[in-house]
């Protein structure tokens, strides 16, 4: 990869492979995520509280002796007959909803042109937004992929659910897996785990898919429709400058891959630029039909420099 002089690498990054350290230090900026946000972000990716007061709402919060005036429907009659004296539910106002984060990190992610991989800025963002959940308190989970390996993190918060989440897109990152997925062939890890995704998000949970064009094919975007039956979902779409400039390039051109470079010559970087615009053209057609928030971010830059412009 080459790095314009304008750009430094992020701090503890090499912009190949991933440490902890790397991903620790986004929380510095989680910052932004709350300045920059419209409201519609901010609903998405904020969550609410659970709310203080009890009453009728859907998560059972604690049993109490019955008042006049309670609903006889929340009578709980098992309690009630061991202690002979009506008891009653209370209910808690469930308003905070996990946020999911579904993060591609397989080998169509793995190449980059300049500042980052595609791979290494979807962790970047995945990790933002994850410590922005863990300092607003609310839980956090999600689904890792790769051709390799899924890792499933169940919904936690604050740490518990964030620092799981960083390890598992560390540790598929490192390079002995780069060098195992140059070898894999399979493109239907991504719908596996979009399945996944689909039976871990509970009724009403957030969820945001970070991925690149190629992630978001017709297949791919039925069952991201299939998920938004019951989730509020956002997508968030890595490009890397090289496809516009392999559209009208005459030579070849050195590209990154993760576990080594290469050259890509005239016809096989036309063919390739041409693949991914169509696949970036039918992501948002397919976005726009469903209604579904899509925003790009190039691999090129610093999450900090494009934030401002994420939540128009």
């Amino acid at each position: 990869m080459t790095q314009p002089e304008s750009l430094t690498l992020p701090r503890h990054g090499d912009g190949v492979h991933l440490c902890l350290q790397e991903l620790i230090a986004r929380a510095e900026h989680q910052v932004l995520v709350r300045s920059h946000h419209s409201g519609n972000a901010r609903a998405l990716l904020a969550g609410e509280r659970l709310s203080r007061l009890k009453g009728r709402g859907m998560e059972f919060a604690e049993v109490r002796p019955y008042q006049y005036g309670d609903d006889v429907r929340t009578i709980d009659w098992r309690v009630t007959a061991r202690s002979g004296k009506a008891h009653t539910k209370l209910f808690r106002d469930e308003r905070e909803q996990p946020l999911l984060l579904c993060v591609d990190l397989g080998a169509r992610m793995q190449l980059g042109s300049q500042l980052l991989l595609q791979s290494v800025q979807a962790a970047h963002l995945a990790a933002t937004l994850g410590w922005h959940v863990c300092q607003q308190g609310d839980r956090l989970g999600g689904i890792i992929a790769s051709e390799l390996e899924h890792r499933e993190l169940k919904p936690k918060a604050r740490r518990a659910g964030l620092l799981p989440l960083l390890e598992a897109m560390v540790e598929l990152q490192q390079p002995e897996q780069l060098s195992e997925l140059s070898q894999q062939g399979d493109d239907d890890y991504w719908l596996a785990a979009l399945e996944r995704l689909r039976r871990l998000a509970r009724s009403g949970s957030q969820v945001v898919i970070i991925a690149n064009p190629l992630g978001f094919a017709d297949a791919a975007m039925e069952q991201i429709r299939q998920l938004q039956k019951h989730a509020q979902v956002r997508l968030f779409c890595i490009s890397d400058p090289l496809f516009q400039r392999l559209a009208s390039h005459q030579g070849s051109l050195p590209i990154w891959t993760g576990s080594h470079s290469l050259w890509l010559d005239r016809g096989s970087g036309a063919q390739l630029a041409n693949r991914w615009q169509h696949a970036q053209q039918r992501a948002q057609q397919l976005g726009q039909q469903q209604q579904l928030p899509l925003t790009e971010i190039s691999a090129a830059r610093p999450l900090q420099q494009q934030w401002q412009q994420l939540w128009l």
